[in-house]
């Protein structure tokens, strides 16, 4: 059932530690429970309760996050042989070995193999020049005859040698049909490669690597925030793998004490048709890619062997005359699924029967196998799916009316309509979007959908689908049928200066020319959505600013890590608002219908996070990072060397992949929840007040500081106070750069550099930051934009101020821009100083650039001097999107 609960903003993540510092400004930020939408599962959990006793009671403990495993297929422990182990017994220890190195003869020949395989990708000729060069020092200063290796076959042929990690590429022939005319076309005579490793294997390494433990759930589970609402993050959160777990422990057949206590073993499948032309010329291939819902996003996301090209499927050629042959396309259809089939058939059998399978902490499980997902664009889909081109591939809504959704598609459903329609193609094809020459590769396998396992996909739905070639393409179009071609060329390129001088922020990806790529990737898309709208209001009807923010919004929702039930309803929200708002681009004969796949799936994102948690997660842009690597040999060597190390790792010798920073050279901090606040020292500013003032151009500095510390020391302001009466001071410690630390949701720390400096690349570098006024009032409402001007700190009695000097910027409005939903701010000509604790984070600010055209000379350093206005950009990065409202 759909949500209809209001859509309140999550809880942010930063408090501050005050200590008395400043009791007028800062409290710790929070905001008041909003409504749940429960779960199917559990109910939140009961308050604590407290005995009474003649002394006073201790405060109530927090609430806890709570983890309502899988009661059946629970991941028990075992040892090799399937047996249980008892409670607390160790996993088995790493067998003795004379060189934990091997094959490699010691340490220094494997790391040079991994920096000139992996990390440098040395050339052959390279390497033996490298190599001879070692052999020559040895030969002069020790005396030796030769280095780690000859030459770059014998470091080959030792890579080649590692067991761990171990899935050799096997090929298979297609078999061509018997009693062939003579004059049937060469496709159909022609026997296919299709490379593979046995996925088994690969899944078997996998779980057996070191490296995955710290980032490895082994029964689903549902877990319930703090605050008694659901949560959703990674793969094992979702209802699938529950629902899916539950399945097996019910089937009469298989189910029951034969996969009690088995771990769910979860396998997520992509492949991503693609081209290479950097040294192969023009050449098409189509990888096949592995991973395990077991692993956290994090892991697959990482790219550290958390997904594994496990084939690469065969694309037959054919002439031109042959590009609408209906024969040769369902040829292609049926040969991409054969394929599929034999390459996973080896799965088949641990899908009702357990394995027995070492896991990451190194113990062993019983392991059943499910396929669960598979990441794929909306052609590759339609292939998967045997549908029509232009219908869903999920639902059966049709193809001429996809505003709204339909039923899931099921593979009951799919196969009562084959047998109710036997021999009638045509209404299969034209009343229900089903190709009848096209059987799915999931039927070959135990409870698989291919409708219910398409997951969302972030990258060509609404990154580059949606806003890219749909959103700002439209924009464009309306420009074009309402100004004309010449005088839409010319707005196009007032937008493309605009966006050219939107002001730094850290991570922001500046467009010295705007907008006018000549090639589009996922990248540009992503960062062009945080500067877009404001470039282009000026130039478009209310109603389409409405849409694009809209989306906007849906965009920055369905992208974060963690969903939460308040989260699915501001996406549910958000989709409506768009729907609503679009409709302006059919009223200005930009579009006559939206009836578009790629748009219609977003229809489906509420539910596919229920199902598997975080789209990003399962996201073909995961896929298509590994294209560089998805070469056999390569790939294989790759996939070695990464497993030797992990045991290496295992065994003390390497240090983690994740390895912490070095200690930083500047003082650091270190407050109770493990965040780092940085202090970075600046030199050649004076060491006492009026010069300082003078340095930085503010007369008012001294007068500032000691209100300031009235402020500080009192706790009462110092607006009605006579300057005489407040402390003063003759000295100070230093001038600062500050780097503020905050959370990023529920998996990491955040590190965000905010800079003062009068020269950063030649320019002056002053940046923006939100400072919090009102600690009671959630969002931008209880802050304030401000600008840096000086970073200092100083010692009263004993106690060291750190401090900023600001030039404030008075909120416009007591609510969001209603073009835009952002708010806007505008310059307030007053500075003050303000203690570091009151900061929360760096600020983006956009100008609002107004009607007139901007003068050519002004760039993207100036515009925090050159605007009366400024839009405060919640799409700047995640954590802004979700605190700033």
């Amino acid at each position: 059932m759909p949500c209809q609960i209001p859509c309140p903003y999550q809880q942010c993540t930063r408090t501050f530690m005050l200590q008395g510092h400043l009791t007028k400004h800062i409290k710790p930020l929070f905001r008041s429970p909003s409504p749940s939408l429960g779960n199917n599962f559990d109910d939140p959990p009961s308050p604590p309760s407290y005995r009474s006793s003649p002394s006073p009671s201790p405060p109530p403990s927090p609430p806890m996050d709570r983890f309502n495993f899988h009661p059946f297929l629970t991941g028990e422990k075992c040892d090799k042989d399937g047996n249980a182990l008892p409670p607390g017994a160790p996993p088995e220890p790493l067998p003795e070995v004379e060189n934990p190195w091997a094959p490699f003869q010691d340490e220094i020949a494997y790391r040079l193999a991994d920096l000139v395989f992996k990390k440098v990708e040395m050339s052959q000729p390279n390497i033996d020049e490298l190599l001879d060069l070692w052999c020559l020092d040895v030969q002069r200063r020790f005396g030796g005859d030769s280095g780690p290796f000859g030459t770059h076959g014998d470091l080959l042929e030792t890579i080649d040698s590692i067991q761990d990690g171990s899935a050799p590429w096997q090929c298979f022939q297609t078999e061509i049909e018997e009693n062939l005319p003579v004059n049937a076309p060469e496709w159909r005579k022609t026997s296919y490669q299709v490379w593979y490793r046995d996925p088994d294997t690969v899944i078997a390494n996998m779980l057996s690597n070191p490296d995955f433990a710290k980032d490895f759930d082994a029964a689903p589970y549902v877990h319930i925030g703090k605050d008694g609402k659901r949560c959703w993050s990674d793969f094992m959160s979702g209802n699938y793998s529950f629902r899916h777990a539950t399945q097996i422990y019910e089937d009469p057949e298989t189910g029951g004490e034969n996969v009690a206590g088995a771990m769910y073993c979860l396998i997520i499948l992509g492949a991503d048709k693609t081209t290479v032309s950097v040294a192969t010329g023009h050449v098409e291939y189509h990888p096949l890619y592995l991973s395990i819902g077991n692993l956290h996003n994090s892991a697959r996301r990482g790219h550290r062997n958390g997904v594994i090209p496990i084939g690469f499927l065969a694309i037959p050629k054919a002439d031109r005359k042959y590009n609408n042959d209906n024969n040769f396309r369902i040829f292609k259809k049926r040969l991409y699924h054969s394929s599929l089939v034999s390459i996973l058939s080896s799965l088949r059998p641990a899908m009702t029967t357990p394995v027995v399978r070492q896991c990451p902490d190194g113990y062993f499980r019983r392991i059943i196998y499910d396929l669960a997902a598979f990441i794929a664009d909306y052609p590759e889909q339609v292939m998967l799916a045997g549908i029509v081109q232009g219908w869903c591939c999920r639902c059966t809504a049709h193809f001429s009316d996809l505003d709204g959704t339909g039923e899931p598609r099921t593979r009951e459903w799919v196969n009562t309509l084959f047998n109710h329609y036997q021999g009638e193609p045509g209404v299969l094809w034209d009343n229900y979007g089903i190709d009848d020459d096209v059987l799915p590769f999931t039927h070959y396998f135990p409870r698989a959908n291919i409708h219910e396992i398409l997951t969302a996909d972030l990258l060509h739905q609404v990154i580059k689908g949606c806003f890219k070639d749909m959103i700002v393409e439209w924009v464009v179009s309306y420009l074009t049928l309402e100004h004309g071609e010449a005088r839409a060329k010319e707005i196009l390129d007032e937008v493309d200066h605009r966006i050219s001088v939107v002001p730094s922020f850290p991570g922001l990806r500046r467009f010295p020319h705007g907008c006018h790529f000549k090639q589009w990737t996922g990248d540009d898309s992503k960062a062009l959505m945080k500067v877009f709208l404001p470039a282009i209001l000026e130039y478009i009807p209310y109603e389409m600013s409405r849409c694009i923010s809209s989306f906007l919004d849906f965009c920055y929702l369905v992208r974060r890590n963690d969903f939460t039930t308040d989260t699915i309803a501001e996406i549910q929200a958000a989709i409506h608002s768009f729907h609503h708002y679009r409709e302006i681009f059919i009223s200005t004969g930009v579009r006559e219908h939206f009836s578009i796949p790629r748009m219609h799936s977003i229809t489906h994102y509420p539910a596919l996070i229920l199902d598997f948690a975080a789209p990003n997660g399962v996201c073909s842009s995961i896929t298509e990072s590994r294209h560089i690597t998805a070469m056999l040999l390569t790939n294989q060597r790759l996939d070695k060397l990464a497993a030797l190390r992990a045991m290496l790792v295992e065994r003390k010798l390497m240090p983690p992949l994740k390895t912490p920073p070095p200690p930083d050279p500047f003082d650091t901090e270190v407050d109770e929840r493990g965040q780092e606040t940085r202090y970075t020292a600046s030199s050649g500013y004076p060491r006492s007040l009026e010069p300082l003032a003078a340095h930085v151009q503010q007369s008012e500095l001294p007068a500032l500081t000691r209100q300031f510390l009235y402020e500080q020391t009192t706790g009462m302001s110092s607006d009605d106070v006579d300057l005489e009466d407040c402390p003063e001071i003759f000295g100070f410690d230093q001038v600062q750069f500050y780097a503020l630390s905050d959370n990023a949701g529920i998996h990491g720390m955040h590190r965000e550099r905010i800079r003062c400096t009068p020269s950063w690349y030649g320019q002056e570098r002053r940046d923006t930051v939100a400072v919090v006024i009102d600690d009671t009032v959630p969002g931008f409402r209880g802050m304030s934009a401000a600008r840096v001007h000086l970073f200092f700190s100083f010692k009263y009695q004993d106690n060291v101020y750190p401090c900023a000097l600001v030039h404030w910027f008075n909120t416009y409005g007591r609510s969001q821009d209603p073009n835009t939903g952002l708010w806007i701010v505008r310059p307030a000509y007053h500075d003050s100083l303000i203690h570091l604790d009151t900061l929360l984070r760096g600020v983006h600010l956009i100008p609002n650039y107004g009607p007139r055209p901007l003068n050519r000379a002004v760039k993207f350093y100036h515009s925090l001097d050159a605007f009366s206005a400024y839009y405060v950009d919640r799409l700047a990065d995640y954590h802004a999107n979700e605190i700033l409202f």
